[in-house]
């Protein structure tokens, strides 16, 4: 599954969001327009635009509102891996630099506040109020989500259902906004509203086990798992099954590792092997699948079209891509 193929049904109204994109960016600050022009030349895969566009082709005819929607979901979420980059000290992002590398902490925080602010004024000068409270809630959601994270790895004390809460915060969220603000930029009624809401968040939390499921597999660079969650002491899926499938007695030394020799690659790829052989790979395996049936079935109150095969096409790409 490509997604040249997924984004198809919407090749002109990506072509034609670029230049739309680029156009609400301009600044009369030439620091703030080579750091855009470097923000806008090492875009990702742009799946957030992509969903919005799908969930509104799907659900109507798509117009200037589906643009005005993808533009603030697309500003939230790069001001969001700004002020992360900033947060996590990351140095490079998808093979370069970030901004804080090349431009410092406070310059980045301060980009990140204006694409944010940018967000913000395209919805009320467009009058998308409704479209702002959904993004709105969203930022909401994911600080609230990075910050629960950040506790628990203090305490070590996750359990399946607070990792359920962090992962829908701090994911599914956004994905949710995204199929949300697409359906509400084209006027969809409410029995389609909250299709579109439990299709994104499906998706998203389908999405973020794929992504924690990574950790503990090959990296083709090194050869051997990376275990960054277990370095950074987050308690994803598979090791939290796995401490829930052993005795008490192994699950204290598990935790004592991870607490003192998380930064030791041996100790974290002990880790690792812990959690293949307790079955963790497997059951947060199939809890994605299940996530990735509910994220259909939320599909299936609408005829089949080229929108809706390209959002059962995502979810396929979503939960066997490899990287």
């Amino acid at each position: 599954m490509k997604l040249s193929d997924i984004k198809a049904p919407i090749s002109k109204e990506m072509n034609e969001f670029e230049p739309f994109f680029r156009n609400q960016l301009k600044t009369k600050i030439p620091l703030l327009d080579i750091i855009t022009n470097y923000v806008l030349r090492r875009k990702g895969k742009q799946m957030r635009p992509m969903l919005v566009f799908l969930t509104a082709k799907l659900n109507g005819e798509i117009g200037d509102a589906s643009y005005v929607a993808a533009t603030l979901i697309e500003l939230l979420h790069t001001a969001t891996l700004i002020h992360d980059d900033v947060v996590d000290e990351t140095y490079q992002r998808r093979g370069f630099f970030s901004i804080n590398a090349l431009w410092k902490s406070k310059v980045a925080v301060l980009v990140g506040d204006f694409f944010l602010s940018k967000g913000l004024s395209i919805a009320l000068d467009k009058d998308q109020i409704d479209v702002l409270k959904v993004v709105s809630h969203a930022v909401t959601e994911m600080s609230e989500g990075e910050l629960l994270q950040i506790e628990k790895s203090r305490k070590l004390d996750i359990t399946e259902e607070v990792y359920y809460d962090i992962i829908r915060k701090k994911t599914a969220t956004l994905i949710a906004a995204c199929t949300k603000a697409g359906a509400l930029s084209v006027s969809a009624n409410d029995e389609r509203m909250k299709a579109m809401a439990d299709f994104g968040e499906n998706l998203g939390i389908a999405f973020q086990i794929k992504d924690d499921l990574f950790d503990y597999e090959k990296n083709s660079l090194i050869g051997k798992p990376t275990g960054n969650d277990i370095k950074e002491k987050k308690l994803t899926l598979p090791l939290i099954h796995a401490l829930h499938n052993t005795d008490l007695k192994q699950r204290k030394h598990i935790l004592s590792t991870i607490r003192r020799h998380h930064k030791k690659e041996k100790k974290v790829q002990e880790v690792v092997e812990f959690v293949k052989n307790n079955g963790g790979l497997e059951y947060a395996h199939q809890c994605m699948l299940d996530y990735k049936q509910k994220a259909l079935d939320a599909l299936a109150i609408y005829e089949d079209s080229e929108a809706k095969v390209a959002l059962i096409n995502m979810v396929e790409f979503t939960v066997s891509r490899n990287k």
